[in-house]
Parts: structure tokens; sequence; C-alpha cells
């Protein structure tokens, strides 16, 4: 066990359901599902050679794979599809000799990669929704909460906690958008043979090209699919891995941006992520609390980008704008590598995402006191104006407001001492305004516009109908391994 490489995707981050999902079981047991759905498809259009007794035969040993065999013969004839075709005829002596008919290696392959890329993202779907429900009552929560709003991370008009949390949720409602839409548009290849011609069921079938027209469909049928893709090669089309990859990509873009945001809020001690009773932060300095989770989740964050972007890694771009005519194998290794990856590590991603935002410990005496340090000088326009109202002009007060800023500034930035704007406007006879007049402007919830309302608009008109209609999958509790 700790003598060989192990995937720290594996190891660490993914959780049982989706490593199951891309696990060898998954994937040889879908195989034998696929031999199946053919052999039935070809015993209903009427194909003689094949019998109801050999499709029982082969229904009987679906599940308990004999990998040892399999494994064995692989040694000797380098090709995995055949190697477990032998291993299944060895297990059904009666049916060995129908197992693949008409088929070529990319039946099982392809059609097997698609229905796990299908059940994953469907996994990933339901993990994303349940990040959107926690933090769209987060966002609820929090909706009237002043706090600070940054434009270059610095210090600008006011907005709440519950508003900026629409923003990360904004972006998960744009990922789940794409997310449906390509998982609306996965269909399998079918089979169609060696180049996509089917000239091996015309074959068989001594020339019936309606009955051939019906195969796709009735495979697809019994795998649980809508359809087959009309045209292929020999593989399906290698842009749906990228589409696929794209849109992990897009998750993970946005798990991203929150979590640095995470990040940076903790820096403040504006917000914090959950830290357990007995979690180190340091190894070194016992009084920290890393932001670890978030940390983790801009860590695998990039990788999922990556796999998407990158020429010089695991890119499905690349592959697909590479396949030569009617396919080429430069793809399999890649896709063995690109596809399982990108799917347990955006896993990984959701369930801290979920974790995280289930945790958060928020603190409202900071946020109030940060906002305060520089309230003074977003409420100066409100301050122009009231004493413009009370007989000021205009452009003088402008001029000894921008003086006052000015040396107020300097003060916090040079002396470290607090924001002394109101006490300098208050002393200067222009303004005809006293301490308690202008302490009675700042009151944070005048300067954040619309932001609560704009948050209980957002959830109740956009978030809200979405979780209705998924209601059977909320409830979701992510587990971290470490």
């Amino acid at each position: 066990m700790y003598d060989k490489y192990q995937s720290p995707l594996s190891e660490r981050y993914a959780s049982k359901e989706m490593q199951y999902i891309f696990s060898p079981d998954k994937k040889f047991k879908t195989w034998r599902k696929l031999w199946i759905a053919l052999a039935e498809t070809e015993y209903e259009l009427g194909l003689s050679s094949v019998t109801k007794e050999q499709i029982e035969e082969l229904k009987a040993h679906a599940d308990d794979i004999n990998f040892d065999v399999a494994k064995a013969r692989e040694k000797e004839v380098r090709h995995d599809v055949m190697s477990h075709v032998y291993a299944y005829g060895v297990q059904c002596p009666n049916a060995k000799g129908i197992i693949h008919l008409g088929a070529t290696s990319c039946y099982v392959g392809d059609n097997t990669d698609i229905i796990v890329m299908t059940e994953a993202l469907k996994l990933v779907r339901s993990k994303l929704v349940n990040v959107i429900a926690e933090l769209s009552s987060f966002a609820m929560k929090y909706k009237d909460l002043p706090t600070l709003a940054f434009t270059h991370f610095q210090p600008a008009q006011p907005t709440t906690v519950g508003k900026r949390a629409t923003l990360w949720l904004h972006d998960l409602m744009l990922d789940l958008e794409d997310l449906d839409y390509v998982i609306s548009t996965m269909k399998l290849l079918g089979s169609k043979g060696t180049t996509g011609t089917q000239a091996s069921f015309l074959e068989l079938f001594n020339g019936d090209h309606e009955t051939i027209r019906k195969i796709d469909g009735k495979i697809a049928e019994k795998m649980g699919f809508d359809a087959c893709y009309p045209v292929s090669g020999q593989t399906y089309s290698r842009k749906v891995d990228s589409r696929v990859l794209n849109v992990l990509s897009g998750i993970a873009q946005s798990a991203h941006k929150f979590s640095n945001d995470i990040r940076l809020l903790q820096h403040l001690k504006e917000i914090e992520e959950p830290f357990e009773k007995h979690q180190i932060g340091s190894s070194a300095m016992a009084y920290k609390r890393n932001p670890m989770r978030s940390e983790r989740m801009s860590s695998l964050s990039r990788i999922v980008i990556v796999n998407a972007l990158n020429p010089d890694t695991m890119n499905p771009a690349l592959v697909a704008s590479t396949q030569w005519f009617e396919r080429t194998l430069d793809d399999s290794a890649n896709k063995r590598l690109s596809v399982p990856e990108g799917f347990l590590a955006i896993d990984g991603i959701l369930d801290l995402y979920l974790n995280v935002v289930d945790g958060l410990v928020v603190y409202p005496k900071v946020i109030e006191a940060h906002l305060m340090r520089e309230l003074p000088f977003m409420a100066t326009e409100n301050i122009m104006m009231d004493a413009v109202k009370a007989g000021g002009d205009r452009q003088e007060l402008h001029e000894r407001i921008r003086q006052h800023s000015m040396a107020a500034g300097r003060v916090v930035k040079e002396e470290g001492k607090d924001n002394d704007l109101l006490e300098r406007i208050a002393a200067d006879p222009a303004f005809g305004m006293t301490m308690d007049q202008l302490q009675a402007i700042m009151k944070p919830e005048n300067f954040v516009g619309r932001a609560p309302e704009q948050t209980e608009e957002f959830i109740s008109e956009y978030v809200k109908p979405v979780l209705d209609e998924n209601k059977d999958i909320l409830g979701m509790k992510a587990e971290i391994n470490v």
C-alpha cells in the first residue's frame, strides 16, 4: 500500500461516490451491460445467430467479473477489450461466440465513457445545487448586515454581507445553467463500427438498412439515454470531452473566486471558514487559524482550470483538435487521465465549498468597526449636501471637505490614529454642523443602497425556483477527509 504512488485525488480529496464512478468495477460492469444491450438488440431485430438463452447466460454473469482472467489475458494479447471479451466468454461458454458481435472496441470504450461522464455530471450537479442552497441561506441571513465593499481591494461604497454572497451565488447559477445544458446534450456513440459506417451490421443483417437504423435507438434506450449521436467516425467527437471539461472549469473558476474572497475576509478577521476544535493551523505558530479549506479549493481549482486550458497538459481541447480522420489512438492515455482527474478534483472542490459555507463564522463587530473607520470618507457627499441645504456654498464646502479628508487620511496612515474627519468638520464653522448631527448621518444602513432588496429579489426570483425544482436532492453534507 505504501510502496507505490497513489493519487491524492483519491486518497485525500474526492468522495467515495465519485471515485466509484471512475472505478474499474464500474467501467467493466458497464462494458458487460453494453454487450448485453447489443445482444438483446440484435436478437430483437431478428438476428438468428443470437438466442434468448445466450442473453440470459450473459445477464447471469453481468456483475461477477473475473478480473484475474482478464488481466492474465491482457498480458498475452495487449488489448483490454478483447481480454474482457475472452474473460466474459470463459464464464459464458454458450454465449462467447456472440459477445461483441459486429462491434468495435469503441462500442464499449466510448459508450462507457459517455455513461460514466453523464453519471459524474449528475453527481456534480447534485453537489452544486446543494452549495447553491447553503449559500442562499447564508445570503438571506446576512442580507441586512452592512459591510465595507471593495473595488481594487480598496474601500468603496458599502454593501451587505448577504449581497456579496449573491455575487458568489450568481456565478454558481451560471455554472448550473451551463451544466444542465451539457447534461441535456449527452448522447451515446451507439454501435457504428470501425469507421462509423455500420458496415459490419450491413453484413450481419443482409443489407437491411431499415433494420440497422434501429440499432442505435434500441441501445440508447436500454442504457437509459434518449439517443445516440447521429454520425461519428470510430469514436464520438472528442469535442464532447472538451465541452464536459470546460463546464467543470467554469465551476472551478467560481469556486476559486469564492475561496480567494474568503481568504481575504479571514485576513480581515471579518469572516472565517470553519476551524475544528483540535485543528492545528501552523506547526510553528500555535495561535494561527489558516484558511486551509479555502486554500485547498484554490489549489484544486487551478488543476481543473489548467486541465481545460493548457496545451502542455492533458487538454481535451487539444485532443479534440488533433484527431485524424475517423480516429487516432493518441487520445486514449490522455482521456484516462484528464477526464477522471477533472471530475475527482471538482468533486473535492464542491465538498469543500459546501463544508466551508455550512460553517462560515461571521464577526459583525469587526465588520462594523472596519466600516465605521471608512464611513466618514464615504459620507462626505451626504454631509456636503446637508450643509448646502443649510445655506453653505457648495464649491467652498467641496474644497474644505477635500482638505479635511486629506488631513484625516494622513492621521490614519502616518500616525496610526483613528479617523478624525468628523471632528474636523464639526469644528469648521463653514459647515455649521454639530457632532451629533454628523453622527446621525453615520448610519451604515443608509449607505448600502438596494443591497438588502437586491439580495431578497435575487434569491426569491432566481434561486428559490431552482431549489424548489430540486428539493429532492437537497440536504447533502460534505465530509472532508483531511
